[in-house]
C-alpha cells in the first residue's frame, strides 16, 4: 500500500533522533546523530542529514514531523530549518514545529498539560484546554536554560574552582571531576582550564557533567546536593511562570536526558507541591504523532502504546558522528 508510512524527527542540543512507524504505529527503525541546535552548532545541518540519510529513499513515505530545536525562535534560524526539511522531503507532507511542543504533544498524547523541559537546555510549555499554548524559558545557555543539564555542569565547574582555591568549602566533587574527565590533578588550572578550551561542542559536553553532579549527589556531597537543589528552584520557577495559561490544578509531566536523576524530580515535585504524572510518549513519539495527524489517521490509546512500546525496542542507526559524541562523553 503506498503511502503508508510516516517520519518523525526529534531534534536536540546533544543529539536527533528519527523514526520511521507505520499505520497501526508500530516504529519500524530509528537513526540517531549528534546534537542540531543552530543556536549553538554551526555543524546542525550535517549532523541532521546523517540522521535523515537512512530515509531520504523510504519508499510509501507518506508524511515528516520535524521536531527541531530553536524552531519558531529565530527568524533567520528557522528558514534555514525549513530549507534543509524541504530539501530532504520534496514529495510527502511536512510539518515542522519547535522540539519542545513535540515534546508536549507527546507527553499528553495530544491532551491539556504542562510540561517542564530539562536537557541541555530548559523550558516550559503549556497547552490548555482551548488548545493554545505557551511557552517560558528557552532563552539559551547566554541568556537562560537554568535547571538544565548545561546550566547544572557549568555550575559544576565554577563550584570546582571556587573549591580548589578555598573560595568555598570543600566537596567530594572536585575529586570526583577530575577522575571523570580523566585529568591529573595536580596543575588544576592547567588541566580544567585546558579539557575546556578544547571541547568541540562546548553546550553538550558541559551539559553531560550533570550526569557526575547527581552521582556525587547520591553519594551524600551536600555541595552537589544543593546544585540539584537549586536546578530544581529554577525549574519550579518556570512552572510558575506558566501555570496561569492552564486551568487551576492542570496535570503536569517532565521531559529531557536532566531528569534521569531521581533526586532532581523529587526536589521539583516537592516545590511544585503534587507529583507529575508520566509522560505518555516519548519526544520522538510526539513528532510521530504529529506526522500522524498531518494524515488524519485515526490515532487512540492503543496507537500510543505501540508507538510508546516498539520505539524502545526498535534498532536504532547511529553515525559515525553520533558515536564519535558517544565516545567524547563516555570519556569526557
Amino acid at each position: 500500500m503506498s503511502g503508508d508510512l510516516i517520519l518523525g524527527i526529534d531534534g536536540g542540543g546533544s543529539k536527533v533522533l528519527v523514526a520511521l512507524a507505520d499505520r497501526s504505529g508500530k516504529v519500524l527503525r530509528m537513526s540517531r546523530s549528534g546534537g542540531v541546535n543552530p543556536m549553538d552548532n554551526t555543524n546542525w545541518q550535517h549532523e541532521l542529514d546523517l540522521a535523515l540519510r537512512p530515509f531520504l529513499e523510504q519508499e510509501h513515505l507518506a508524511a515528516v514531523a520535524a521536531a527541531l530545536p530553536a524552531y519558531g525562535e529565530v527568524a533567520r534560524l528557522s528558514e534555514q530549518q525549513r530549507e534543509a526539511i524541504e530539501a530532504s522531503f520534496t514529495k510527502v507532507r511536512k510539518h515542522i514545529l519547535n522540539d519542545v511542543d513535540a515534546a508536549h504533544l507527546g507527553a499528553f498524547a495530544g491532551e491539556p498539560g504542562i510540561l517542564i523541559l530539562s536537557g541541555t537546555g530548559s523550558m516550559a510549555w503549556a497547552r490548555n484546554a482551548a488548545g493554545l499554548s505557551a511557552r517560558a524559558g528557552g532563552w539559551g545557555d547566554v541568556i537562560g536554560d537554568e535547571g538544565s543539564s548545561y546550566w547544572i555542569g557549568r555550575a559544576a565547574l565554577s563550584l570546582v574552582s571556587q573549591s580548589l582555591d578555598g573560595r568555598a568549602g570543600p566537596t567530594a566533587l572536585a575529586k570526583a571531576m577530575f577522575e571523570f574527565l580523566n585529568l591529573d590533578s595536580f596543575d588544576p588550572v592547567n588541566a580544567l582550564g585546558g579539557w575546556v578550551s578544547e571541547l568541540k561542542n562546548p553546550r553538550a559536553q558541559i551539559a553531560a557533567l550533570a550526569v557526575l553532579v547527581d552521582r556525587v549527589a547520591s553519594a551524600g556531597d551536600g555541595a552537589a546536593r544543593q546544585l540539584i537543589d537549586q536546578a530544581a528552584s529554577e525549574l519550579a520557577k518556570h512552572m510558575k511562570a506558566i501555570a496561569p495559561h492552564c486551568d487551576t490544578g492542570a496535570e503536569w509531566t517532565y521531559a529531557g536526558g536532566t531528569f534521569a536523576s531521581r533526586a532532581l524530580l523529587a526536589a521539583l515535585e516537592r516545590r511544585i507541591g503534587r507529583p507529575a504524572v508520566s509522560p505518555k510518549l516519548s519526544p520522538i513519539g510526539g513528532a510521530l504523532l504529529a506526522a500522524a495527524r498531518l494524515l488524519d489517521w485515526p490515532v487512540d490509546y492503543g496507537w500510543v502504546m505501540q508507538i510508546a512500546a516498539t520505539a524502545k525496542t526498535a534498532v536504532v542507526h547511529s553515525s559515525e558522528a553520533d558515536l564519535n559524541n558517544k565516545e567524547r562523553r563516555e570519556h569526557a
